[in-house]
């Protein structure tokens, strides 16, 4: 299984442009060993709305019912372990707490990270695509 960052999670649901091609070919190959979604990137989408910093084609429920119950998407739940990680992240990571979720995830399931985001690809504690 991969990770998939928010964006790239919005991106794949709404079949964006803004998917790059590389992003696209490794979801294509990684697909069926299962794309996951922190369940943190909800709470994240739904905050963009909010905040009216992302437009989606339909109202949020719709939105979410569709992207968490898309093939192969499966939603990785946030527990203690988790949770006290992001909180313990060796290094210098930003304080991003959505960020910091993501990447304990991450570092505790040993997943792959696909992300746009420079300050986690530039992260030495975590392996990202």
């Amino acid at each position: 299984m991969i990770l998939l960052d928010t964006h790239i999670w919005i991106w794949f649901a709404d079949e964006s442009d803004q998917l790059t091609q590389h992003h696209r070919q490794v979801i294509e190959h990684r697909r069926a060993d299962g794309l996951g979604v922190s369940v943190i990137s909800c709470w994240e989408v739904a905050k963009l709305v909010e905040y009216n910093r992302l437009k989606l084609a339909c109202p949020i429920e719709e939105w979410m019912e569709v992207a968490t119950t898309l093939s192969d998407i499966q939603l990785i739940e946030l527990t203690p372990q988790i949770a006290i990680a992001s909180t313990k992240l060796p290094g210098n990571f930003h304080r991003d707490p959505a960020d910091q979720i993501i990447v304990a995830t991450a570092q505790v399931y040993n997943l792959e990270l696909l992300t746009i985001d420079e300050r986690i690809l530039k992260y030495d504690y975590v392996r990202t695509m």
